[in-house]
């Protein structure tokens, strides 16, 4: 529903707005505002922020109207207003427009002329929001993503390599903070979110720095993905830095109801490499298309993360084999995995 203002020291026409433009209040398509003067519409300004045009006269008291377009376009420069005026000499008019008005009428007013306006101007509104908006989410993604990568997001190569799927070989690694809910249940959105934020950072640091890359955030879980020469080695490395930063961190403190919280970061970890289905899995029709991998493999790390307890490191017997020489680990026994037929042999990396 688009909101205008009007300002207007008539109050006959505030009758007739109402009257000529009924059913579109009815409908829900149109909400008038109404002020008899600048002062007043300034004030009215600060009640109702999402106006979207006003509708001014010039000869008004306190405050007339084109000093109200010059107050206008320091307060908001995204508010565009229509001068509806007796006035309509090409000096008014001049004025109007250099101070920022998108357009001018003359009265009487001529409703059906007004209403096309008002429909031409909310138009031109709503395209400068969606460039806003548009400049806004460029920016954020300038934070994140590297300027050849948004390049070459722009090119026809990619269009073509979002089509593309693949078998590679490589090694997941899921990552939990345990017991990261008794902070969420009993300490403030912001404490929670500040708290997970920077578990997380120092997790994607230990990650990045032995070239893994994060293929998402699970809740309060991270899902990483090592390719390459050596890619479980890396996992295993990039794992053992996670488990002593969090380690290194220090408590958390908090009151509820019953007392206070004290909150020592842990992660558990589940490590498991092989073949896995690598492209982009979701819905065309909602443009949410996930760049991800997928498979046994993935399924295996995620459930081999669940057998983990605080501060362990589990891995299966395959992936044991592949680096029992240059890591010291601990075989656990075997364990029950969801989906598994067999039982599965475990180990945890120690060093």
């Amino acid at each position: 529903m688009a909101k205008i203002l009007v300002v207007d020291d008539e109050a006959d026409l505030e009758i007739l707005i109402k009257q000529k433009f009924r059913q579109k209040i009815r409908d829900h398509k149109y909400e008038f505002v109404f002020a008899a003067n600048g002062v007043k519409a300034l004030e009215q300004l600060e009640l109702h922020h999402d106006v979207d045009v006003v509708l001014s006269d010039i000869n008004m008291p306190e405050m007339d109207g084109l000093t109200l377009l010059s107050k206008l376009n320091e307060k908001n420069g995204l508010l565009k207003s229509v001068i509806v005026s007796a006035y309509g000499d090409m000096e008014n008019i001049r004025t109007a427009m250099n101070r920022g008005a998108f357009d001018f009428i003359t009265k009487p007013v001529n409703f059906e002329d007004l209403e096309i306006t008002i429909e031409k101007t909310l138009k031109y509104v709503q395209q400068i929001r969606e460039t806003m908006n548009a400049i806004k989410e460029n920016n954020i993604l300038k934070m994140y993503v590297d300027e050849t990568v948004l390049n070459f997001m722009g090119s026809r190569e990619f269009e073509s390599s979002l089509m593309q799927n693949e078998t590679v070989e490589a090694t997941v690694l899921f990552i939990d903070i345990c017991s990261f809910t008794s902070i969420s249940e009993s300490q403030s959105p912001d404490t929670v979110v500040r708290l997970l934020n920077s578990y997380f950072d120092v997790m994607v640091k230990e990650i990045i720095a032995q070239s893994g890359y994060i293929d998402k955030f699970i809740g309060d879980a991270i899902m990483a993905v090592f390719r390459g020469d050596f890619h479980l080695d890396r996992a295993v490395e990039a794992s053992l830095a996670v488990r002593k930063k969090i380690e290194e961190m220090p408590n958390e403190s908090g009151n509820t109801s019953s007392g206070a919280v004290l909150f020592k970061p842990k992660v558990s970890i589940g490590i498991n490499s092989g073949e896995m289905i690598s492209g982009n899995i979701g819905s065309a029709n909602l443009r949410r298309l996930d760049y991800t991998v997928i498979g046994d493999t993935v399924n295996t790390a995620q459930r081999l993360q669940s057998a983990a307890r605080e501060g362990q490191i589990i891995i299966s017997e395959s992936s044991y084999e592949k680096i029992k020489e240059s890591f010291n680990c601990r075989k656990v026994g075997e364990v029950i995995l969801k989906n598994k037929s067999n039982p599965v042999v475990i180990y945890e990396v120690l060093d």
